[in-house]
């Protein structure tokens, strides 16, 4: 039984549930509110959270230790004859012909009996699990529904639910970051073992694959970083020199000037940029904009190559406009309307009043969605994949060829890789340069944003 349906069912039982716990404890009540500890809807949750609970935590730890006990119990029927230094191999294969039913090599007969065991022993733990977790569910209900009395005190237990809850979904995203960066910081680690942390960091030769033999060209690998970095600053700067004038004055337009019906329009239609999938972007400034920048170029006279961080960065800031024009325009519709007329009390114009009032006001927020557009723009990969190559130059000529640090990332991970060589390795220490950078990004930003809510709230 497919675990989604699992879950469905067992959410109905807690809405079966919540109901059951509201009749239960008005029929104990004579029907009568009056009396009761909490209102009855407390009873009814309260009655929910004990079936849905347990049944979701079953079928979660189930979930979590199915895939490790199935392969357990396969890898303990491997035949003897399949070296233990393959028997990875073996169940990768397995997993491969079961789920997509077909493998690069050649299928044995030995192989398709461990794909079939393989399926037999997922479906019975499909069954299992539904049985187990449905079964934790009912019995939730009934125990909860015998505790339930006009006395019981519904309210403070579910709320104190509630807060676990809550205090459970925080520590998990505090958690989750936080391994995010120990698993940044350790491989990394083991990266700059092998490559030399100054040669990464001011390096200008970037060539991470690493040859075959050692007397092949390369063998050794060249990891310096610095024409990813340039390649990134160069197309987020095009970036933002066309998302950040365009977005504020489309802000600036929206909230000041345009009447309701005129905004009512223009913001979803640019806000519809901001759901565009980027890989159409990609298609755009590829086939587009990426030709009409070369003809141009060779029209003044220019050198343009055919993948150029001008065509990347120009798609790219016609993408990151709505962050930045919506997040601004709600920003600055949200100064009270008392300093704008306190304003054109003092007989500043409309101009005046949007350059010294409007903008220093909103300048928080239009700082974060600066910010906000930024981060965006380094972490975009497709658009640079498809207009700006994956030539690691080191210039700062818009009209060549370059590429980013995300798109190398990209490229290192693609097919099936050791994740225990300097080529793998040095995508953990491009990861954590880009964590750097945004923190930095970030703590700018709220000096910024501190600074100017003290001087205007």
């Amino acid at each position: 039984m497919p675990s989604y349906i699992v879950i469905a069912t067992i959410l109905v039982l807690s809405v079966i549930g919540f109901y059951m716990g509201r009749s239960t404890v008005l029929g104990r009540n004579g029907g009568k509110t009056r009396g009761l500890h909490s209102l009855p809807g407390y009873y009814g949750y309260y009655m929910a959270l004990w079936c849905a609970a347990p049944a979701l935590l079953v079928a979660g730890l189930w979930l979590i230790f199915e895939g490790s006990i199935v392969d357990g119990i396969l890898r303990a029927g491997i035949p003897a004859d399949i070296p233990v230094e393959r028997h990875s191999l073996f169940m990768t294969d397995v997993h491969n012909l079961a789920l997509n039913g077909t493998i690069a090599g050649e299928v044995t007969d030995t192989l398709r009996a461990a794909a079939d065991r393989y399926l037999q022993l997922m479906d019975y733990s499909s069954i299992a699990m539904a049985i187990g977790a449905l079964a934790v569910g009912i019995i939730g209900l009934a125990f909860a529904q015998s505790r339930i009395t006009p006395r019981l005190r519904a309210r403070p237990r579910v709320e104190k639910a509630v807060m676990i809850t809550l205090m459970a979904a925080s520590t998990i995203a505090v958690l989750t970051t936080v391994g995010i960066i120990l698993s940044l910081l350790f491989e990394s680690a083991l990266f700059f073992e092998k490559v030399s942390f100054t040669e990464f960091l001011f390096g200008i030769q970037w060539s991470p694959q690493t040859a075959m033999r050692a007397d092949q060209v390369g063998s050794t690998g060249a990891f310096g970083a610095v024409p990813l970095f340039a390649g990134t600053l160069l197309i987020t700067a095009i970036a933002m020199l066309v998302a950040a004038p365009i977005g504020l004055m489309s802000a600036i337009y929206m909230s000041e000037y345009a009447d309701r019906r005129v905004r009512s329009v223009l913001k979803p239609v640019l806000e519809v940029l901001a759901g565009i999938p980027t890989v159409v972007y990609g298609f755009f400034a590829a086939l587009t904009v990426a030709p009409f920048v070369r003809q141009l170029g060779q029209m003044a006279g220019l050198d343009v190559a055919s993948e150029s961080a001008l065509a990347a960065g120009v798609v790219m800031g016609v993408m990151i406009v709505p962050f930045v024009s919506s997040l601004s325009d709600d920003v600055m519709t949200a100064v009270p309307q008392a300093m704008r007329d306190g304003s054109y009390g003092l007989g500043a114009t409309k101009s005046e009043t949007i350059k010294r009032v409007i903008i220093p006001a909103a300048l928080p927020g239009i700082v974060g969605a600066l910010m906000l557009a930024i981060s965006r723009a380094i972490g975009e990969t497709m658009i640079v994949v498809m207009a700006a190559g994956l030539s690691a130059n080191l210039t700062a000529n818009p009209f060549e060829a370059v590429t980013t640090v995300t798109v190398q990332i990209a490229t290192l991970l693609v097919g099936d890789q050791e994740f225990d060589s300097p080529k793998t390795l040095a995508t953990f220490a491009l990861g954590l340069v880009l964590f750097v950078v945004t923190l930095c990004l970030n703590i700018v930003a709220l000096r910024i944003v501190r600074k100017y809510r003290e001087q205007y709230e």
